[in-house]
């Protein structure tokens, strides 16, 4: 588990100066650069004048645990605005949305909300919780929508890897998937698009044969019927006709998640025919990705999500 606790920990240092350089590119000026290693500076961001943060929002209860999430706002935006649902990624293992800040902060300068999304994790309680969880923060968010002034309509779902996963299963799952369970509800459950950042869309791939992850496994757990759960947590399952756009973004040598897992997501949607983009960064591993890839990768983004949806 080690070579792939590193590679995950290793890449947080590369997309914390993703955030500087989407921000620069949002903004269109050269902005100085922050320590974000510096343990004070998530705490000064919170008291930024430039947006409200409403903090530790309880979106619903599973076993004695509250299931947290943060929402981030302009607070010189009055009207409902666009709205980026974050989910952090680990793994399904370890990690918190604490550690996300840094990479939203560029869409709350773009005028967006942001809603920061914690769930549970393998230690606490295997698949499908983290899906179901991601599920019952979608229908938080719409059913919250006025107190927030959150635009319904849209709504981008997000995260890298693990994240990526359940930003894919929260936007494809429907209501007679059976994953709503935990917090039922008559609203519909959509999103606008997603952008997936290096997600695993085929757990079962990841739990048997060359493929395997012991942190997949971890999250999957010793069941009978675990190739079942595999598949009923894999985002590849519920490709359908009429599924909300999706850009992908991975490396070709990632050795973490396969790069495999981008290229069939990419030919189901596409068979689906469902909107998506496929950007592959050539040479790069599990978020291991150069500026320039960066910021080249945040140029499709935007320009997927404006083409896809009325946004700035």
């Amino acid at each position: 588990m080690a070579h792939h606790l590193c590679a995950h920990t290793n890449m947080r240092n590369l997309l914390l100066a993703v955030a500087l350089i989407f921000q620069a590119f949002l903004c269109g000026t050269t902005q100085a650069q922050q320590t974000f290693d510096d343990p004070g500076w998530t705490a000064r961001a919170a008291s930024s004048d430039r947006y409200w943060v409403f903090p530790d929002r309880v979106y619903g209860m599973q076993g004695g645990q509250a299931l947290k999430l943060d929402v981030w706002k302009p607070r010189d935006r009055k009207d409902p605005a666009p709205t980026l649902i974050y989910i952090h990624g680990g793994g399904w293992l370890f990690g918190d949305r604490s550690g996300a800040v840094p990479l939203f902060l560029p869409f709350i300068d773009a005028g967006w909300n942001v809603v920061n999304v914690e769930y549970r994790m393998s230690p606490v309680a295997l698949a499908p919780a983290a899906v179901e969880d991601s599920r019952c923060a979608l229908r938080w968010v719409i059913r919250n929508a006025k107190e927030y002034a959150i635009d319904t309509e849209r709504l981008v779902i997000t995260g890298h890897s693990a994240g990526g996963h359940l930003a894919l299963t929260t936007a494809l799952l429907q209501p007679d998937d059976g994953m709503d369970r935990l917090c039922p509800g008559t609203e519909p459950l959509k999103v606008a698009a997603v952008v997936n950042w290096y997600g695993p869309t085929d757990v079962a791939d990841l739990i048997d044969g060359p493929n395997t992850r012991d942190w997949a496994v971890s999250w999957i757990g010793g069941a009978t019927d675990r190739a079942q759960v595999a598949r009923r947590v894999s985002p590849l399952t519920y490709v359908r006709k009429g599924a909300p756009p999706v850009i992908t973004i991975h490396g070709d040598q990632d050795d973490v998640v396969p790069y495999s897992h981008g290229v069939r997501l990419h030919e189901a949607l596409t068979k689906a025919g469902v909107p998506n983009e496929f950007v592959t960064i050539k040479g790069a591993g599990h978020g291991m990705f150069t500026a320039q890839q960066v910021t080249s990768a945040y140029e499709k983004i935007r320009a997927f999500l404006k083409s896809h949806m009325n946004v700035p």
